[in-house]
């Protein structure tokens, strides 16, 4: 088949849970042998040099990239105030994109034309017009309830309305757009279920967020015993809103508990609150070279979520790695996971303090968690296998 992959970046560096999202379809429509065109967004946020792009990546693709300024700007969200439009969507409208997109789909006929998240929605209309390939939307998250969940958890007045004045815009738009696709790939069978309630009338079906496993070697010979580490974006406001919450309603009393015991804190764009913050064995350490290196040298990883949806890659990543993980119930969502055989839970400060707790009195217990973990991944997560299952569905669609 030939297949349109648009997205709002490139996939490459795959460094964080969206780019390798993104990465990950992209390699694997190649393996599985179809000829694979990329339209991204290169945009200030993500920018990438298309002519660092290594060879590798490009041999997965044909890669086009438009510039688009999708910044969040002062000024843009309060002209937004005075629109019903959702401040999420518009940023993403370009008509340099708009013709780029126009340009491929004249030039070449496409089977599939992959949509990469909602922010590609308003470019559904263009497809239609110029093309009749069929459009699948890959739903990365249910985006209305992460802003809806954001802005239950800790923001104040002013900034909780105009979050929740997002969110309502976001729903709005979100439920308009569900039914303007061939089909629906959700990520999780919650958001699958939230989609239909929410009007969806189209094929959904259900394609986890997988890995590719040869990439994810266990290396315990430079791990530094009973360390504690969180990893993720931190410009992403849910990461940011969890570790706040962390260090001032769990952190003191972990410490207190273990004054020996380092947390290190790990990603990319960190804020300058927490990088010139000063706590009592807490390390930021800032943006890592490689991801799999870091979670390799350290021991248990805490994902402190309160909100979000979809999944979090770096929890399945974490898994893959054999890590003993302590996350809430929001960060495991998506994964089909048992408590106490392949992650923790935990909802509160008690309870976090109670599971990390257990993991230092029970090497047992972090080397039982640790391959359990590996062995759902290896059974559930192969992104080869999961992708090959959804391309069968787009078969169905095309005959």
């Amino acid at each position: 088949m030939n297949i349109l992959q648009l997205s709002n970046r490139l996939g490459y560096p795959p460094k964080d849970g969206g780019a390798i999202g993104i990465y990950n379809y992209t390699k694997a429509y190649h393996d599985l042998g179809h000829d694979v065109t990329v339209l991204a967004m290169n945009t200030k946020k993500h920018f990438y040099s298309l002519s660092q792009l290594p060879d590798s990546y490009k041999s997965l693709a044909k890669i086009n990239a438009i510039n688009v300024d999708s910044s969040v700007s002062v000024l843009g969200a309060l002209m937004n105030l005075f629109s019903t439009e959702s401040y999420h969507i518009s940023r993403f409208i370009s008509k340099d994109y708009d013709e780029e997109l126009k340009a491929l789909l004249q030039n070449k006929e496409y089977d599939i034309v992959h949509l990469d998240g909602l922010h590609l929605s308003p470019y559904v209309e263009t497809i239609r017009q110029h093309s009749k390939a069929k459009v699948a939307m890959r739903a990365h998250n249910v985006e209305y309830m992460i802003w809806e969940r954001v802005a239950m958890n800790g923001s104040i007045w002013p900034k909780s309305a105009y979050l929740k004045l997002l969110a309502k815009r976001l729903k709005k738009y979100e439920a308009q757009r569900l039914n303007v696709y061939d089909m629906l790939v959700a990520i999780t069978p919650e958001d699958s279920k939230i989609f239909k309630e929410d009007g969806c009338n189209i094929p959904v079906t259900v394609c986890p967020a997988g890995l590719d496993l040869d990439q994810y070697k266990v290396d315990k010979t430079k791990i530094e015993s009973m360390s504690l580490f969180h990893l993720g974006a931190l410009d992403w406001v849910p990461n940011q809103q969890g570790i706040k919450w962390f260090l001032s309603e769990v952190w003191p009393k972990v410490n207190s508990k273990f004054p020996e015991l380092k947390f290190y804190i790990a990603g990319r764009n960190m804020p300058k609150n927490l990088l010139n913050m000063n706590l009592q064995n807490v390390e930021v350490v800032g943006e890592v070279e490689s991801a799999i290196d870091f979670m390799n040298s350290k021991s248990i990883m805490l994902v402190p979520l309160l909100s979000g949806s979809g999944m979090r890659i770096k929890i399945i990543e974490g898994l893959a790695l054999e890590k003993s993980i302590v996350t809430t119930s929001i960060g495991a969502e998506g994964i089909n996971y048992e408590d106490g055989k392949n992650l923790l839970i935990a909802n509160n400060p008690d309870e976090f303090v109670t599971q990390i707790e257990r993991l230092i009195a029970d090497r047992e217990m972090v080397n039982d968690l640790g391959a359990n973990a590996r062995k759902l991944i290896e059974n559930e997560y192969s992104n080869f296998k999961l992708v090959e299952s959804l391309v069968e569905e787009y078969k169905k669609m095309i005959v």
